[in-house]
Formats: C-alpha cells, sequence, structure tokens
C-alpha cells in the first residue's frame, strides 16, 4: 500500500555529516517493513551538491542487511556510466545476500556532467546502452563470452537462475524499443499516452514477452506526505520539498517526466497538486484506494529525520488501520 524512497539529499541549507540520514533511511526501511511496505526505492546521481546518493548498490546492500523480507529497487540505475561486467558481479552478489529481493530499474540518464565525471561520451550514450544491456544480460546469466576484448565469466552466479528482475526506465519510443528488444518490463517517468501501446507492439515485433508496464499518468503523487494539518506541513517541510522540486527541474531541462514541476514558489508547488503532495490521513486513505500506492518520500529534499518520521507514524497510525 506504501513505498518509502531514499534519495538521500541535504537540505537547501545544510552541509557537512550526512550520517544522520543514512542512519534513518536504515530506520525507516525497518519501520517500513514492520508495517508491510511493499518496497523501498534508491535512485543514483553524481557530483550533485546537496549529496545525492551516488552509490546506490552499497545503500541497497545496507537496507538489505537490515530487513528480511522487504523488496527493495533501484530506481534507476544509469548502466551506460559503469562498467557492465563490475555490476554484473556487484548484482549477482547482492542477489544471493538479499535472497532475490533486489530488482532494478536501468536507464540511460540525462544529466551531460554525470557523463563528464565519469568520462562517457554523453551523445554516444544510447550505443553504450545498448551495449551495456546485452553484456550485463549475458553475465548475469553466467555465460562465458567476450566484452569489449576481455574474457567474461561473473561468478558467483546469481541466486535467481537469471539474475535479478531488470527493468527499462525511460519515456521515449527510443526506451519503449528498447525494453522490447532486450526483453524487459518497463517503468516510465511520463511520456505519450501511448507509450505502452507502442510497447507491446515492440514486443510482437521483437518476439519477445511482454513484461509488466508500468506508466504513471501526469499529476501522480511521487512525493507523497501525511498530515492533520498540511497548512501546517507546508509551512514545516515545503522549503525542502520546492529544493528538491527545483533541483529535479534543473537537471531534467525540457525532458518530460510524471514527477516534474514547474513551481518557483512553495504556494505553486502547493498549488499544482502534482507530485509533491501532503495528505490528510482521509485522503491519504482515498490516495490508496483509488491509485493503490502511497509513494512516500520520507526525507525528501533533505528533510531532518526529527521532522520526518511524524509524518511517517501517522500513517501507521491513521491510514493503514484505515485500510485493514
Amino acid at each position: 500500500m506504501f513505498t518509502l524512497r531514499f534519495d538521500l539529499r541535504l537540505g537547501p541549507s545544510e552541509s557537512g555529516d550526512p550520517s544522520g540520514i543514512y542512519s534513518a533511511a536504515l530506520e525507516m526501511a525497518s519501520w517500513g517493513e514492520k508495517h508491510n511496505a511493499a518496497a523501498a526505492l534508491v535512485s543514483e546521481h553524481h557530483g550533485s551538491p546537496d549529496g545525492y546518493l551516488s552509490a546506490p548498490i552499497v545503500m541497497a546492500s545496507a537496507l538489505a542487511a537490515r530487513t528480511r523480507t522487504l523488496p527493495i529497487q533501484i530506481a534507476a540505475l544509469i548502466l551506460p556510466l559503469h562498467d557492465p561486467i563490475e555490476l554484473a558481479e556487484q548484482m549477482a552478489v547482492l542477489d544471493i545476500v538479499s535472497q532475490g529481493r533486489v530488482s532494478y530499474v536501468l536507464a540511460v540518464g540525462y544529466r551531460p556532467e554525470e557523463y563528464a565525471m565519469r568520462g562517457r561520451n554523453f551523445s554516444k550514450r544510447g550505443l553504450r546502452m545498448d551495449l551495456c544491456l546485452e553484456a550485463l544480460q549475458r553475465a548475469l546469466r553466467g555465460e562465458v563470452f567476450t566484452f569489449e576484448g576481455r574474457p567474461v565469466h561473473v561468478t558467483p552466479r546469481p541466486l535467481q537462475p537469471n539474475g535479478p528482475l531488470l527493468f527499462l526506465g525511460g519515456g521515449s519510443r527510443a526506451a519503449v524499443r528498447r525494453a522490447a528488444r532486450f526483453g524487459l518490463g518497463m517503468i516510465t517517468q511520463g511520456g505519450e499516452a501511448s507509450l505502452e501501446t507502442q510497447y507491446r507492439e515492440a514486443c510482437a515485433a521483437s518476439g519477445t514477452q511482454p513484461g509488466l508496464f508500468i506508466h504513471p499518468p501526469a499529476g501522480s503523487a511521487t512525493s507523497a506526505f501525511v498530515a492533520e494539518d498540511p497548512d501546517r506541513a507546508w509551512h514545516e517541510i515545503g522549503p525542502y520539498l520546492l529544493h528538491d522540486a527545483t533541483a529535479y527541474a534543473a537537471w531534467m531541462g525540457e525532458a518530460a517526466a510524471a514527477s516534474k514541476s514547474s513551481a518557483k514558489s512553495i504556494e505553486e508547488l502547493r498549488d499544482e497538486n502534482g507530485a509533491y503532495r501532503i495528505f490528510t490521513p482521509d485522503e491519504a486513505v482515498e490516495q490508496i484506494r483509488t491509485r493503490g500506492m502511497l509513494l512516500l518520500q520520507p526525507m525528501c529534499g533533505g528533510i531532518p529525520p526529527d521532522l520526518a518520521w511524524p509524518y511517517l507514524e501517522l500513517v501507521a497510525s491513521k491510514v493503514l488501520p484505515a485500510l485493514a
């Protein structure tokens, strides 16, 4: 009924030791498992001044060690920034230690700065994505092959025969065709309403079996909170939500995404009634009943843990009992 997302930014006016938010994320994941969360999610970006999480597999490993049954998803992992063979080794070990609980949304990325930092060619990211996807899938299957002139045989084998569950992320026709070609399900961040139809047609043309296709409609609440008094909550955590929204908007440029906001002020962000939403308990219950899921981001934009916890506890005390 709810997910927990952790990007682990510091707040707009904070700097220094981020250990508090990392520790809190582990505690919140444990709390989420206790309250039957659907999943914990982490993501990846590089060179962000506010310390956005840059090593999601390390964080996913920590989450897996702290929990026993909670599904974990890395969404998204920017595949062309990585060596796919080294990545396959890390995924295989994490698949074993997590007992198959970690899945991945693989994306091509959209920030030239990240490609420059990793010494990759941004203009050829699509070609590298294809090469990395093929190598990653073969490596996770335990094949012996050659990649970029290197002999490859990834061991140990993952717990799951073909490796962990992989999805493709993106919102373009090219991403749809790529997902179909490699036999992957897809989780989008927006785009044309016809993308699912395009995906199924592309799967038929490629001779691959369609997978799960998740396509959030525009205006979906992707960073949700629950408060008895939304006015007070917007005053308290609004600056952090705006920090997150403006940072993503600057990175995305003209790219379309369900979670993207054009707001320049807290008031505009609230009036959008879009990705960043603060619900009353009754509204949260209705959101779950109509949409199936409440997408929580408890430390969005660097919300300090002591501010974040009461919003989570309200989910446990008022929202979940109403749905029992």
